[in-house]
């Protein structure tokens, strides 16, 4: 690599075995110095990097060690760089990139979200469904990004101007092969540690639609369906969701 030449935070983190999401923290704090392009872009010279850096980041140091084990928090993910193609998120301090959604998914998501929409108009008017992307804040160190949540009308004042902060009464994770796992596991764990009351997992491609109620401290499956059967979830009286409508072309 050529000393003078200008590199990217993907390059400089290769070069010193460190993160990139670790070079975006050294840029935000200013621990490292960097050369800003325009749209929040930003370049770096290696040797001007690792003088500034004083040998902390070599592999296998108990320095580098350190410097990447803190957590990262809500002001780091929102220094990250926006990237074309992905979602990010913070779970737990650890930034989680998923590609964009598919169209059968964001089908899917609009047909449910009009559901829940002329629902929860019904039944209550103060509250509201988001859609992704909109930030919700679960902890200092935990930033998601839902396909579809609920605020109650007692809730609205976690409704803040650039995002919602504290669990909603509902989530909704529409499934898709790159974020399956996640959304079965550590996500589960993150939303019933948060105290989300209900959570939803949705698969377009398998046709399944499975809903978990908080039960003492534990998600239980109150409902479930597949392919065109009906699913009526326990909690949300006289709400029936018709699965063909959500899978259906003719609902597009």
């Amino acid at each position: 690599m050529v000393d003078r030449q200008l590199v990217t935070a993907q390059e400089l983190a290769k070069a010193l075995n460190l993160s990139v999401e670790t070079i975006w923290r050294y840029t935000r704090d200013k621990k490292i110095p960097s050369v800003e392009l325009s749209g929040r872009q930003y370049r770096y010279r290696l040797s001007e990097v690792m003088t500034a850096l004083t040998g902390a980041a070599h592999e296998g140091t108990a320095e580098y060690q350190a410097a990447t084990s803190p957590k990262l928090t809500y002001d780091d993910y929102l220094a990250l760089p926006e990237e074309t193609g992905f979602r990010v998120e913070l779970l737990d301090g650890l930034v989680v990139k998923d590609p964009s959604a598919n169209v059968l998914h964001q089908r899917v998501s609009r047909r449910l979200q009009r559901i829940l929409e002329d629902y929860f108009r019904q039944v209550d008017p103060g509250g509201e469904v988001f859609n992704a992307p909109l930030d919700l804040t679960l902890s200092s160190c935990t930033v998601v990004q839902p396909d579809l949540f609920y605020i109650s009308g007692r809730q609205q004042a976690q409704v803040l101007q650039a995002r919602v902060d504290g669990a909603p009464t509902l989530v909704v994770e529409i499934l898709s092969p790159s974020s399956a796992r996640k959304d079965r596991l550590q996500k589960l764990r993150l939303y019933r540690k948060a105290g989300v009351e209900h959570y939803w997992l949705v698969d377009p491609e398998a046709q399944t639609f499975e809903c978990f109620a908080l039960i003492g401290g534990l998600y239980a499956q109150v409902a479930a369906g597949m392919e065109e059967e009906e699913v009526s979830p326990e909690h949300f009286s006289g709400l029936t969701i018709h699965l063909r409508d959500l899978w259906g072309e003719a609902a597009n």
